[in-house]
Order: C-alpha cells, then structure tokens, then sequence
C-alpha cells in the first residue's frame, strides 16, 4: 500500500510540473495574461531620446553658465557665455583698418581726379602742337616731347584707378574681418538648438576649453524612441509610418501611441539584454518605434530616458488593435 501511495504522489508531482510548465509557457506567450493576435508583433526595449553636444566652435575661456543640470529650457536658449575681452580687442583693430581703408580710398578718389585733369591737359596741349607743327611753327622734336607728356598722363590715370580698385578692396576685406570676429562673438554665446532637459553640465566657468570641448549636453524630449527588435517572418510585414503601441514598465496602466520611424536594411544578432540565448541565435531586424513629438511636448516633464517597456506595432493595419492596447494617456 505503501507502495502505491509513493507511486500516487510521483503522478501528482509530475502533473504539477507540467501545469506550472504550461502556466509558465501561456505566461510568456500572453503579455499581461492577453495573448497577441498574429497580426501584432511585440518587443521589449528601453525609452531613449536624441541627446546633442552644445560645444564651443572657438577655443577660450568659459564665462558663465546660465542653467542647472535637470531644467527644462526652450529651443535658442542660452546656456553659457565664453570670455570676449580677447575677440573684441581684435574687433576694434579690424574697425580701424576698415576705417584706415576707406581714408585710403579717398585719397585714390581724389588722385584719379588730379590725373584725369592732367591728361586733358597734356592731350590739348599735343593737339595745339600738331597744329603747330602742320604750320611750321614747331619742331617735331616739340611734338614727340609733347606726345610722350600726353601718353605719360594717360598712364598715370591709368595707376591712380588701380589705386582706386585696391582700396575697394581693402575696405571688402576689412569688412571680411569684421564679420568673421563678430561671428566669433556670436558663437561665444553657446544656445541650444533643441529644447529639452540639461542632462549633463560638463564645464564650469572659469574653465579654459579647446575648439569643440563640450559645455553640457541637452536632452531633446521631442525626439523620443524605442528600439526593439523583430524576426525576419514580422520585421518584413511592418513598414516605416505604421501605427505601434508602448507600455511601460513603470506605468503598465497607460498605452502610449507611436509609429514605426526606421527599419534596418539588414539584418543583426539581437543583443544579449533583448531575449533569450535562443532568441540572440537568430537574425533579427532593429526597429525604432517613435512616440510623435505633439504628444511629447504635453508631457516634456515627465520623459525619462531607459525606462524599461514593451512595444506593440500592427502588421495588417485592416486589423483593429487589441482592446488591452486601446490607447490610455494620464489624465493631468
């Protein structure tokens, strides 16, 4: 009897193992305890957003630092100003040199008068010497010498608007400069091209820093995103624009709405944080699923970057959505 009843239990064991088994199977298979249908495809991922680098185009001296890491600021926003005393000497030389050309210019101006005048002059004399000389009044040897004069003053005319056209010159170039030092001036006023959080200050003032050292990076919450990763039997039935759906971790409650915004060309090895050994085997397509930036700029204070989360993209867009992935946003 004995016996039998060690025999009873081993069954019971078993049938145990193999029900916990199958819970275990239906569990993995069904997100949430909702199985997919076909024509979704799902993968898990980490939040993550587009961070840009403000750095200084000019090496120099940081002046001052405008924010704090963590606050919010707005697309043109300054977020650090470099030293200037430097530049702005070498403004004020650039001024004077354009002031220096422009006196040179009009000294050209007035030489090129001077010589106009002196070319009509030798010219009417030369004409009144060949007169002469037709009459028998003058020598020839008059008229060569007054020819050489009139042809003298002609090229004397012709030097002085040369002179002219260097002092144009002169005056476009100092301009040149000017410009040039006041786009370094410019620049040393460092914006954000984006808006978003301040994720890292990375200098602070006082601070002396290479062409293109890094003043503080900038987190752009407009350009929010989700990589996952699908095999090639779903990745070649999703195109770039189709409707996704991200549930958080954090916040399972809530079904954000995205789109698909990239799908590789080629295929990968999915990374080992993604799935399973057996998973990593295959070749799988990395996808980016993007949350739209309108919806994002209504809740730009409360995006965080590697949230863990799953993310839902519909195959067939004929095929309605899932009732558990009904689209759910946080009230306030």
């Amino acid at each position: 009897m004995a016996s039998k009843g060690i025999h009873t239990s081993s069954k019971l064991i078993i049938t145990l193992v193999v029900l916990a088994t199958i819970a275990i199977a239906v569990y993995v298979l069904m997100p949430n305890g909702d199985e997919l249908p076909e024509h979704i495809a799902s993968g898990n991922g980490r939040i993550e957003a587009t961070e840009v680098d403000i750095a200084t185009r000019i090496p120099g001296r940081l002046e001052s630092f405008a924010v704090r890491e963590g606050e919010m600021v707005e697309a043109g926003q300054q977020l650090a100003v470099m030293d200037t005393d430097e530049i702005k000497a070498r403004l004020s030389a650039a001024e004077a040199n354009l002031r220096q050309a422009e006196q040179a210019r009009l000294l050209a101006d007035a030489v090129v008068v001077q010589r106009e005048s002196e070319r009509r002059y030798a010219e009417a004399e030369l004409a009144r010497i060949e007169t002469l000389v037709d009459r028998g009044h003058v020598s020839r040897e008059q008229l060569d010498r007054t020819r050489t004069a009139a042809e003298t003053a002609g090229a004397a005319l012709q030097a002085a608007r040369v002179q002219v056209a260097s002092a144009e010159a002169g005056i476009e170039s100092a301009h040149a400069a000017i410009r040039q030092i006041q786009t370094n001036i410019d620049d040393s006023e460092l914006t954000t091209p984006v808006g978003g959080r301040v994720l890292y200050r990375l200098a602070e003032p006082g601070e002396v820093l290479a062409a293109g050292g890094k003043v503080a990076t900038v987190l752009d919450v407009s350009d929010v995103y989700m990589t996952i990763f699908l095999p090639t039997s779903q990745a070649g039935r999703v195109r770039v624009g189709s409707e996704a759906r991200i549930i958080l971790d954090a916040l399972p409650d809530y079904v954000v709405p995205a789109e698909v915004s990239f799908v590789a060309a080629e295929a990968q090895f999915t990374p080992k944080s993604v799935e399973t050994r057996s998973e990593r085997e295959k070749l799988m397509f990395r996808v980016r699923i993007r949350i739209n930036p309108d919806l994002l700029n209504a809740y730009r204070d409360r995006v965080k970057t590697g949230v863990p989360g799953e993310a839902f993209v519909r195959l067939d867009e004929s095929q309605p959505w899932s009732e558990r992935l009904d689209v759910r946003l946080p009230n306030d």
